[in-house]
């Protein structure tokens, strides 16, 4: 009790008839009216712990009641959950969420707030009882639950698992996991039709989009097409279609030419039926010479006329009348149909300042644009094409470093022709797990897998040659070449490099079992020898070695052992993607007694590597 009392710093009575309202750090949560007296009491007692200034929210998300009157944001930064007051802005309630919550959902009767917590494995609920938010029951399922769709009969809900390749239904009230559903790699984002039947879901790891049966809780199908950051889904009123904004990735190297002509990255937004399984319909979203950066969040107007999507990296709200979108299943162009840059009527761009993410409609056709980087919502008026106000969720009034380096990261005017950002190829600091050629190991051809920048500051030299050993350089390298941008100033750099230092891998969900503590064994064993160049912490020596798997023409020789920690989640493996499994890496291009010569793994030693190795 001490421990907690001493974070609690009260924050005021809200009527008699009111329960108390109390503040955690940047958050508030709430007492009810029966424990005042206890609380009285405590608050003699209380040492205030309040935070040396305002916090940063960078809400990701946005749910609004049905009436429109309040809203509900996703407080990634601060672990929080907010219900503001529509109509003026006001912050009625903020509660502790977790760690990095990043979706929310409402309940059918609008009565109880469910919030996901990916770095806490959590998924956490709270009843709205008048201006509060009363904390009820916690799901654990962990893997990064992300995306949630409640189902109409208020009796369960869906969670993407982002880590685990699957969905969990969980039972409500009290969050219960009922069954798990394989859908793919990376699912993030899902859209669950009016009736409840089929549950949409976009799988980045995979590529496409997984379309289950929530009766039989079976996958019926996953439409691949190679799609990259699938972003906030939409299913149309009469439940046939999915609609969704992604990057697409042309594996060609980047050069100037290449980047103009919308051959390496470019922006769509498409579109695939629920009810059979047929190939993806799409329409490129970016203009020659301007594109298109991290298109993100999407929604339709209430009568299905307009079509609108974010542009988080080009700081932008795209309009588009849906009958003149020119969908197309086979051969989409590199560049947006001339028809829809004749005609603002059919396609029209609004600057969005920040960095605006995921898009609700609210009453009367206006728009609720969340947008991390202001710590706000944007209320738009779609047809005037203007911010009618911005809703404050909190923060600091000046951008710290960190913030500042954060924004750089996620800005795609800072490329050639505003094509893509850092975070494009670095989703929240990851990998995409794609192999592109960006020139960056002094030949063309030489495709390398994009590598993750968590711990980036703890785990120098960079680059999958290690050639590169200043961080600041480098920094600098990928902003002109990888990016042919202009040239960043020293305080752009600095700033990059603060926000760099934030980026840590998610805490592994796996259990530790009796093959995982067999498998540290094997691994710090002279006969698999992974240790010689693995070390913990961080799993990588920061050396170069030779292994066997070099390609002829390589300009620099040997490889820096990439960081094993998070190795359990990414869809491709070793420096060009080759293998798919630890495994396959394993058994065929890495095999311990290939590279030690101390003998071949026993088949019980490879199972329990393994679990170790998925641990990390």
């Amino acid at each position: 009790m001490s421990k907690i009392a001493k974070s609690w710093q009260p924050a005021g009575w809200r009527g008699i008839a009111s329960n108390v309202t109390c503040r955690e750090g940047g958050a508030s949560f709430t007492i009810p009216r029966m424990r005042r007296a206890a609380l009285l009491f405590l608050a003699g007692l209380i040492i205030s712990a309040a935070p040396a200034g305002p916090v940063d929210r960078g809400p990701e998300d946005v749910v609004l009641s049905a009436d429109g009157s309040r809203l509900f944001t996703a407080n990634t930064l601060s672990g929080t959950v907010s219900m503001i007051r529509a109509d003026d802005g006001r912050t009625l309630a903020e509660v502790p969420a977790g760690q990095r919550p990043t979706n929310v959902a409402l309940s059918p009767d609008g009565k109880t707030l469910l919030a996901s917590a990916g770095y806490s494995g959590e998924v956490r609920s709270y009843r709205i009882e008048g201006d509060a938010l009363v904390p009820g029951p916690v799901g654990k399922p962990g893997f990064f639950p992300r995306g949630l769709a409640v189902h109409p009969d208020g009796k369960r809900v869906f969670v993407a698992l982002s880590q685990g390749q699957s969905v969990a239904e969980l039972r409500l009230p009290d969050l219960e996991e009922t069954r798990r559903i394989a859908v793919g790699r990376w699912p993030r984002e899902m859209a669950l039709s009016s009736d409840g039947s089929r549950l949409a879901v976009g799988v980045s790891g995979t590529g496409g989009v997984a379309v289950v049966d929530t009766a039989t809780g079976k996958l019926d199908f996953v439409e691949d097409f190679l799609g990259l950051n699938l972003g906030q889904m939409q299913i149309s009123r009469d439940n046939s279609l999915v609609y969704f904004p992604w990057v697409i990735y042309r594996q060609l190297p980047i050069t100037t030419n290449n980047i103009k002509q919308g051959w390496v990255l470019g922006a769509r937004i498409g579109r695939v039926k629920l009810g059979e399984q047929a190939r993806r319909e799409a329409i490129t979203l970016d203009p020659q010479g301007k594109a298109v950066g991290d298109p993100t969040g999407i929604v339709l107007s209430a009568d299905e006329s307009r079509v609108y999507c974010t542009a988080a990296g080009t700081h932008e709200l795209l309009i588009y009348r849906l009958d003149a979108m020119p969908f197309q299943d086979f051969g989409t162009p590199d560049h947006i149909d001339a028809e829809l840059l004749k005609d603002r009527e059919k396609f029209d761009r609004m600057p969005l300042p920040g960095r605006p993410t995921k898009v609700r409609l609210g009453p009367g056709g206006q728009l609720f644009v969340v947008n991390p980087q202001l710590n706000a919502v944007q209320v738009v008026d779609p047809v005037a094409k203007r911010i009618v106000r911005t809703i404050d969720v909190g923060g600091p009034a000046e951008p710290t470093l960190v913030r500042r380096g954060e924004a750089i990261f996620h800005d795609a005017t800072r490329s050639l022709d505003q094509w893509y950002s850092c975070a494009t190829c670095h989703f929240e600091g990851g990998t995409n797990s794609v192999a592109m050629d960006t020139r960056n190991d002094g030949r063309f051809g030489n495709y390398k897998v994009v590598l993750s920048l968590h711990n980036l500051t703890k785990t120098g030299p960079w680059t999958w040659h290690g050639w590169q050993k200043n961080l600041d350089e480098s920094i600098e390298k990928s902003l002109v070449d990888s990016m042919l941008g202009p040239k960043p100033t020293p305080d752009d750099v600095k700033a990059l490099v603060a926000y760099l230092a934030t980026l840590t891998p998610p805490p592994n969900p796996n259990a530790i079992t009796d093959a995982v503590k067999r498998g540290e064994e094997v691994f710090k064993s002279e006969k698999a020898g992974c240790a010689r160049c693995h070390p913990a912490p961080y799993f990588t020596d920061g050396k170069i070695h030779t292994t066997g798997i070099e390609e002829r023409g390589d300009v620099y020789r040997g490889y820096n052992p990439p960081s094993l920690v998070g190795v359990f989640d990414r869809p491709k493996l070793l420096h060009d993607g080759r293998a798919k499994t630890l495994r396959e890496v394993l058994t065929k291009h890495h095999n311990p007694d290939a590279i030690v010569g101390k003998g071949e793994l026993t088949e019980q030693e490879l199972a329990d590597l393994i679990a170790y190795l998925n641990s990390l």
